[in-house]
């Protein structure tokens, strides 16, 4: 049984999240400040932190430097509305996944299911990839679809890849330009636009109404996870 540490200093909230991540089969743990919740990871080991960025004292933000700097646990973040700018913040400090308040339960358990799922493939060794049709190969940086081989840059190919690893995930320009480092590409963060428009070009059925490279407006990109 996976163990889901749950951060906020509303009651109501930690109790109705409580709730429905033990009716989804989840051990929980509870903390309603950043000290207490860096002393439970330290302590009891939770496989996901689900953490608000609202905290009194250490912030959420504060509690993610943190814990990324001491290991790759699995961070949802829970944002306010307001606090668009705090939410590329704490995806580019490494956290996976976000909700903005309010949020369904249901999508909150979803969304934890799902970032647990990435973060054991990602952990998985693999030379092959493969999500719905497209396969890409890894060490020959080739790419099929449906059978059919896809001409890629470099580029494409890393960027394509780094975001079908971990179907799902929102990656954020800054990460994928840093996942691209090493390749020849401009050191701007919205070039990442003009190769993500190149790849919907290749492999989109409809590159206007994607399919596998979805935007995340206002933060970045993310590859379709059709499991979810």
């Amino acid at each position: 049984m996976k163990t889901i540490l749950v951060v906020d200093d509303e009651p109501q909230i930690v109790q109705l999240v409580r709730d429905y991540l033990e009716h989804g089969g989840f051990k929980v743990l509870v903390a309603a400040d950043g000290s207490s919740a860096l002393r439970i990871v330290s302590t009891l080991h939770p496989d996901l932190v689900v953490l608000d960025l609202g905290l009194p004292g250490m912030d959420g933000l504060d509690v993610t430097r943190s814990l990324r700097r001491n290991g790759a646990l699995p961070i949802v973040m829970l944002t306010a509305r307001a606090d668009e700018s705090d939410k590329l913040v704490g995806l580019e400090l490494g956290a996976d996944d976000y909700l903005v308040k309010p949020f369904s339960p249901k999508e909150l358990v979803a969304r934890v299911r799902s970032v647990l799922r990435r973060s054991e493939a990602a952990q998985a060794p693999r030379d092959l990839i493969r999500v719905g049709e497209l396969e890409l190969n890894l060490p020959s940086l080739q790419l099929t679809i449906a059978g059919r081989p896809v001409e890629l840059t470099q580029t494409e190919f890393q960027l394509l890849s780094t975001m079908a690893r971990q179907p799902g995930r929102v990656f954020s320009r800054a990460q994928l330009l840093n996942a691209v480092h090493g390749v020849e590409v401009e050191s701007y963060e919205r070039a990442i636009d003009a190769h993500v428009k190149n790849l919907r070009r290749k492999i989109e059925p409809e590159p206007h109404n994607p399919r596998y490279l979805l935007t995340v407006f206002g933060v970045g990109y993310r590859f379709a996870d059709a499991r979810r």
